[in-house]
C-alpha cells in the first residue's frame, strides 16, 4: 500500500506530534504539564476521547508508570514533562526501564529561551556554554536519545522514537525538543515529507533459524533432566500463554528469574518459582541438577544465577539453550551451545511445531519431581506463615495476601528488603501479573507500578507492596489516586526502618531507622481509605475491605523485624 500523508493541511507541530501519538495507538499519558511540552498539552485538549493524560505529583512517578506500562502492554508507555525535571526527578524509573527492557517514549524539551539560548537563560538544557546538557543528562539510561531543532523533524523523531522503542530488545527512548520546532507549523508540503505512523510501528515478530530450533530440539530430547527458566522477556513478548503450552506439550519444570517472577502460575505443577539469589531452595535445586537448561527471554544475570556459581548453571556439565531477542544477550554472561536469536512468543511456536512434528513425548514424572523438591526444600510455604505472632510476621501477611488476591489481580512490587520476602513467600496464581524493579531495585516503584496496571487492567485488582520506606518515597501516588480516581490498594510492610540496609549493618546501625508513622491515618488525611493492622487476626476483613470498597486504600501493618534478607537468601550466593 502507498505511504500516505500524516497530514493534509498545515496543523501545528504540537498538533502533529498529538496525531503521530493516537496513530501509534497510545492511550495514555503520564506526566506534569511544564515548560515548553505545554504546547503538546495544549494539543491534546483536542484528543481527549483518545489519549488520557494522567497528572502525577512528581515526574518519578511518570516514569515508572510508563514502565509498568510497556511490560503490561508490550506498547510504549508514553511520559512528558520539563526537561530539567522529567530528566532529573525521574531518573529511578528510566534506569529502570533501561536496565529491564521495557518499552519506554519520554517527550520533553530543551527548556531553552528561543533565540538566547547561547546567553544561558533560565534553566536552558542546550549545552551550551553556561547550560546543562539535557541531550547527555538522560542517553545515559535511554536506549536512543533524539532532539529535534527543525518542525518536520520533530514530527518525525517523535515516530522514530516509538520505533526505536520498540526494535529489538525494547527500551526507554527520549525525544527532546527545541521550542523553536514546537513553535512552528507543518503540512502536506513540508520538507522533508511527513507520512503516517502505521510503518513506523509495524513489528513481525522475529523467528530463529530453523536449523538452530531442530538441533536445539534434537538436544532436548536427548535430556534426561531438562528444566526451563522463563525471564522478563516472555512477559515482553506476551508469551505467558505460549510458555505454558510448550512446558505442557513436554512436561518441563519451569523456574523464573527474578523479573520473570509472574511469567508463570506458581501454583501450576510443573512450577519450581524463582531461582537465583533469594530464590526458593526447589528451584535451585532441580536447576542445579539439570542436563539442560532452556533459559528464555533472559540475560542470566549474576543475581539469577547465584554469581555465576558453577554448582547452579555450569555449562561444563549443563547444556545451554538460550532464547533471546538481541543476539548480544544470547551467550553473554556463560556460553550457550544452542542460542535461537527471535522473539520469544515466535520461537516457542516454533519449538512446539518442531516437537509435534518429530512426535517428541511428555515427561510424565517431570511434576511428581517438582512436588517431592517443594516438598523437601524451603518453598513458598513455612511454619511463619500460619504465625500469630504481633508484630505481624512478613510470611503471615504474604500468606494472607495470597488467599486475598483473585485471578486477574496485578501485584506490584517495591525496592527493599519487602520485595525479597514478596519474591520468596508470594505464590502467584493463574492470571495474576506480578511486577518488581528486580533490574535496578529503586524503592518508591509499587504505587506508581500499580496506577499503571489499574489503567492496563480496569476491570481487576492492583495491590502495591511496599516497605514503609518506599510508601513514603511515592505516597503522593496515593494523591494521584484519588484525583484520577485509579482504586489501588497499597498494603505497607511498616516495620520502622530501611529493612535491607539497617539488617546489613549488624551492631553498627546509622541512618536507618524512622520514627513510627500511621500511614494510615496519612492516607485518610489524603482522602483514601486507611487501615491499621497490628494483629495478625486483623489482616483477612482488612484486604478484603481494601479490595472490596472500589476506593484508594492504603492497608499499613506493623510487620516484624525479627527476619531479614538472609533468610531469603540462599546459600548458593556465598560464591564465589
Amino acid at each position: 500500500m502507498p505511504a500516505r500523508n500524516l497530514v493534509d493541511k498545515e496543523v501545528s507541530v504540537p498538533e502533529a506530534i498529538v496525531r503521530v501519538l493516537e496513530e501509534a495507538g497510545v492511550d495514555f499519558i503520564f506526566g506534569m504539564p511544564g515548560g515548553r511540552t505545554i504546547p503538546i498539552y495544549d494539543a491534546l485538549y483536542d484528543h481527549r476521547e483518545k489519549v488520557r493524560c494522567v497528572l502525577v505529583r512528581e515526574e518519578g512517578l511518570a516514569t515508572i508508570m510508563a514502565d509498568a506500562y510497556g511490560r503490561l502492554t508490550g506498547r510504549p508507555g508514553v511520559c512528558m514533562g520539563q526537561a530539567a525535571w522529567m530528566l532529573t526527578n525521574a531518573g529511578m524509573g528510566l534506569l529502570e526501564a533501561s536496565l529491564a527492557g521495557s518499552p519506554v517514549l519520554v517527550l520533553s524539551d530543551l527548556s531553552d529561551s528561543l533565540y538566547f539560548s547561547h546567553h544561558a537563560p533560565y534553566q536552558t538544557g542546550c549545552g551550551d556554554y553556561g547550560t546543562w546538557d539535557a541531550r547527555n543528562t538522560i542517553s545515559g539510561y535511554t536506549k536512543q536519545t533524539f532532539v529535534a531543532r527543525e518542525p518536520a523533524a520533530a514530527v518525525q523523531v517523535t515516530q522514530l522514537g516509538i520505533k526505536h522503542a520498540l526494535t529489538g530488545q525494547p527500551g526507554p527512548v527520549a525525544v527532546l525538543y527545541h521550542s523553536a520546532a514546537l513553535a512552528a507549523r507543518v503540512g502536506p508540503n513540508t520538507t522533508p515529507h511527513l507520512y503516517g505512523t502505521s510503518p513506523y510501528v509495524q513489528s513481525e515478530r522475529q523467528c530463529a533459524v530453523p536449523a538452530r530450533v531442530d538441533a536445539a530440539l534434537e538436544a532436548l530430547r536427548r535430556a534426561e533432566r531438562p528444566v526451563v527458566i522463563a525471564g522478563n522477556g516472555v512477559r515482553m513478548s506476551q508469551a505467558r500463554e505460549r510458555l505454558l503450552a510448550w512446558v505442557e506439550l513436554l512436561g518441563l519444570p519451569v523456574a523464573t528469574t527474578a523479573t520473570g517472577k509472574g511469567v508463570f502460575p506458581e501454583t501450576h505443577p510443573l512450577a519450581l518459582g524463582p531461582f537465583g539469589n533469594f530464590g526458593l531452595e526447589a528451584a535451585n535445586a532441580i536447576v542445579a541438577e539439570a542436563d539442560l537448561v532452556l533459559a528464555i527471554g533472559t540475560k542470566l544475570g549474576p543475581t539469577d544465577t547465584a554469581n555465576e556459581n558453577p554448582k547452579l548453571l555450569d555449562p561444563a556439565r549443563q547444556t545451554l539453550v538460550q532464547i533471546d531477542i538481541e543476539p548480544r544477550h544470547a551467550a553473554w554472561t556463560m556460553p550457550a551451545e544452542h542460542c535461537l536469536i527471535g522473539d520469544a512468543g515466535a520461537v516457542l511456536d516454533q519449538l512446539m511445531e518442531a516437537a509435534r512434528r518429530a512426535g517428541l513425548r511428555r515427561n510424565d514424572a517431570a511434576s511428581a519431581r517438582v512436588a517431592a523438591a517443594h516438598r523437601s526444600k524451603a518453598s513458598f510455604d513455612v511454619p511463619e506463615s500460619s504465625s500469630d505472632e504481633s508484630p505481624v510476621l512478613p510470611q503471615r501477611l504474604i500468606k494472607e495476601l495470597h488467599r486475598a488476591v483473585p485471578a486477574g489481580a496485578t501485584i506490584t512490587c517495591d525496592g527493599g528488603e519487602n520485595r525479597l520476602f514478596m519474591m520468596h513467600y508470594f505464590q502467584t496464581k493463574p492470571g495474576v501479573e506480578y511486577l518488581q524493579p528486580a533490574a535496578a531495585g529503586g524503592m518508591g516503584y509499587a504505587i506508581p507500578a500499580a496506577l499503571a496496571a489499574k489503567l492496563v487492567r480496569r476491570d481487576d485488582p492492583a495491590i502495591a507492596v511496599c516497605g514503609d520506606g518506599g510508601f513514603a518515597m511515592a505516597m503522593n501516588g496515593m494523591m494521584t489516586a484519588r484525583d484520577e480516581e485509579i482504586p489501588i490498594v497499597a498494603v505497607v510492610l511498616n516495620n520502622s526502618q530501611l529493612g535491607w540496609v539497617r539488617h546489613g549493618q549488624g551492631e553498627r546501625p546509622i541512618a536507618s531507622r524512622f520514627a513510627e508513622y500511621d500511614h494510615a491515618a496519612i492516607a485518610r488525611a489524603m482522602g483514601c481509605e486507611g487501615i491499621r493492622v497490628e494483629r495478625p487476626d486483623e489482616l483477612r476483613n482488612a484486604l478484603a475491605h481494601a479490595l472490596s470498597c472500589g476506593r484508594p486504600t492504603v492497608v499499613d501493618v506493623v510487620t516484624s523485624e525479627r527476619y531479614t534478607y538472609r533468610d531469603v537468601t540462599s546459600p548458593l550466593a556465598k560464591y564465589p
